[in-house]
């Protein structure tokens, strides 16, 4: 048989052995490619990250303070509403003033008596104190020139020892008249004319009559309650008819200043909060109204009874007027932003064998010629659903999400898209209407 004839005889038998073959490859092919299990894999890629922390605060005034009466005394009229804004020194309540008038009357009249009895020493009482002392003067000459000549006459004879104890007794009376002119002289005008003993006490009396009368003006002042500084009223005790005592509360009012908002933050968000980071702000019942904040001062010490640390904030621009105080607000702060990141999904991560690990460690799955690999990576920023790759991987590297294969194994990846750009940490507990409108205006 010639060779042509051979081949043409077996052809068929040829066609059929690599069909064979062909096929038994095939089936082997969809063997492994069935026990290969089907995996769901993220491809990391740069893209924007930003972490964020939610939770609910209070609208606070810069101080409040609580406006009462020094006086007892009964409300004649109150002369604001809650809600109004006062300006520094209005009026706002009116007390009735019948009693501390006639006082002050009382008081401006001692004061008038007290003036015009210093006028009278200083001028009349002078007048007379001097004019006696002149007198008793002239009286001592007179009895002594009277006792040196009847010495003189007793000597000679001509009168009797008797006539001298006369004239020694007048001359005694004389002296002690004047030492008496010469104290209600002093007593009255002195030698600068004002440390006379009735003087300085007329004076004292003077003085203490003007300072009964500015007692009694400020007992009257009193009886209009006024405000301390610009303020709003926020609440009002008072009406009128009714009797006030010291120490009770009339008007409680909110100083005026800026506008600060006050959080209970948990503890746990410590660490990432720090001033001066931007806020943004939303109230349930202005929801389309964000309002731009910034944190402006955290608490140095942490209620240890709630596990919470007060944060204080602040509108970058003037508070607008549908903000009241206590309003219950939600508050979004952004705690750190990268423009480009490689985005990791937290479902992908591992935590790490080894007790040296550090916090900012973990490991990965990472497909390779169809297997899994095991690769140890370094993370920055996280938020809840995803975390910013420093080392160990790459743009385009695949990595599994919820994965328990073992490295080595083979693997099918399905590829999926990862929820990566949920930001925030919501300490709430709950999902109202301004968390729902601040997440939208947020872009989540």
């Amino acid at each position: 048989m010639n060779m042509p004839n051979f081949l043409a005889l077996n052809a068929p038998r040829s066609r059929w052995l690599v069909a064979l073959v062909v096929g038994v490859l095939l089936l082997v092919m969809l063997a492994w490619g069935w026990r290969a299990p089907l995996v769901d894999g993220f491809t990391l890629q740069a893209q924007p990250l930003v972490r964020s922390v939610q939770f609910s605060a209070r609208v606070a005034a810069l101080a409040r303070v609580d406006v009462g009466s020094t006086l007892t005394a009964r409300v004649q009229q109150v002369l604001v509403r809650e809600g109004v804004r006062v300006r520094a020194g209005d009026a706002l309540v009116q007390l009735e003033a019948d009693e501390w008038q006639a006082a002050l009357r009382q008081a401006q009249a001692a004061q008038a008596q007290a003036s015009a009895r210093l006028l009278g020493l200083r001028s009349t009482g002078r007048s007379q104190a001097q004019a006696v002392l002149d007198q008793s003067h002239a009286g001592l000459q007179a009895a002594r020139a009277d006792m040196t000549r009847t010495e003189q006459l007793v000597s000679q004879g001509f009168l009797s020892p008797a006539r001298l104890d006369e004239s020694r007794r007048a001359l005694a009376v004389a002296q002690a008249l004047q030492a008496s002119a010469t104290a209600q002289w002093q007593a009255n005008a002195g030698r600068n004319h004002e440390s006379g003993t009735d003087l300085v006490q007329a004076q004292a009396q003077l003085e203490q009559a003007r300072a009964a009368t500015q007692a009694a003006q400020a007992r009257l002042a009193q009886t209009v309650l006024r405000a301390p500084t610009d303020a709003l009223v926020l609440t009002r005790l008072a009406e009128p008819g009714q009797i006030v005592q010291p120490g009770r509360a009339l008007l409680t009012l909110a100083l005026a200043g800026v506008t600060q908002l006050k959080a209970q933050v948990d503890e746990r968000f410590l660490a990432q909060l720090r001033p001066g980071q931007p806020a943004v702000v939303v109230a349930d019942a202005f929801a389309d109204r964000r309002l731009a904040a910034h944190v402006q001062v955290i608490a140095p010490v942490v209620d240890a009874q709630r596990g919470a640390v007060e944060v204080t904030l602040a509108l970058n621009g003037d508070a607008p007027a549908f903000l009241r105080e206590d309003m219950t607000l939600s508050v979004e702060v952004e705690t750190a932003r990268r423009a480009s990141a490689l985005v990791l999904p937290l479902a992908a991560l591992r935590a790490p064998a080894g007790a040296s690990v550090h916090a900012d460690e973990a490991e990965v799955l990472l497909v390779q010629d169809g297997r899994a690999s095991l690769r140890r990576v370094r993370l920055g920023v996280r938020n809840l659903q995803a975390a910013e790759v420093l080392e160990g991987l790459s743009a385009g590297d695949v990595v599994l999400l919820g994965s328990t294969l073992q490295p080595g194994a083979r693997v099918r990846v399905r590829p999926v898209a990862a929820a990566v750009h949920a930001t925030t940490a919501d300490q709430t507990g709950q999902a109202g209407a301004a968390g729902a409108a601040l997440g939208n205006a947020m872009g989540r």
